[in-house]
């Protein structure tokens, strides 16, 4: 196993993964840290969208986790990775789905305030994350690749929370927060399908160039 860039990675320097490492080691820390907020907040309330995003910022932490150390590992063994991250990327969608069904089977309407605020602060993390990641999504495939798309996703998904929150304060209806954590759902299907393409087809030639 290795530290330093294959063969296949001539475009990314060594200052690159060195930047890409910490990079990812303080969007899993910072995702980390807002699960613990967001999931206490989405338990107070009863919202499916915020029980579904920190369910996200949960993921998001095991994933950068799983790629910084995929980061010391052969492009072949990288590879392999990221089709593992792909399946990752679905472990939010599919509690997503189980909230949203108990939330419209209860019939409970979140709190607006604490919905749009509880936003607004994952907004605020979400994007510094995917800043800070599209200025290193270059150096590592498929790798890098799963972590940006899911801060991406993320920023979406916040968005629309925080306008959930408004459209619930003035309708006093479950729908919009259903309808946003449904929306994640899709996103995360979405994301997956992208890395998983990706994995697949670097996997492909680090098969070819093995001797």
């Amino acid at each position: 196993m290795s530290n330093t860039p294959q063969e296949g990675d001539r475009a990314a320097t060594t200052h690159d993964y060195s930047r890409l490492r910490s990079s990812v080691r303080i969007v899993a820390l910072a995702n980390l840290g807002y699960f613990g907020v967001e999931f206490a907040v989405a338990t107070a309330i009863g919202s499916v969208a915020l029980f579904a995003d920190s369910i996200d910022f949960l993921e998001d932490a095991s994933l950068n986790a799983l790629i910084l150390l995929g980061l010391y590992w052969t492009a072949r063994a990288r590879a392999q990775l990221g089709m593992m991250l792909a399946a990752v990327l679905l472990v939010p969608g599919v509690a997503t789905l189980w909230s949203a069904w108990q939330a419209w089977h209860l019939g409970q309407v979140p709190a607006p305030i604490p919905l749009t605020l509880a936003g607004l602060g994952a907004l605020f993390v979400n994007v510094s994350c995917a800043l800070l990641l599209a200025r290193v999504r270059h150096v590592e495939g498929s790798l890098t690749r799963a972590a940006f798309l899911s801060a991406r996703n993320d920023v979406f998904a916040n968005v629309g929370i925080i306008g959930a929150g408004f459209v619930t304060a003035l309708t006093r209806s479950l729908w919009p927060d259903l309808l946003v954590g449904l929306g994640i759902f899709v996103m995360n299907l979405d994301a997956a399908r992208e890395v998983y393409t990706a994995a697949r087809a670097e996997h492909a030639r680090a098969q070819t160039a093995r001797p």
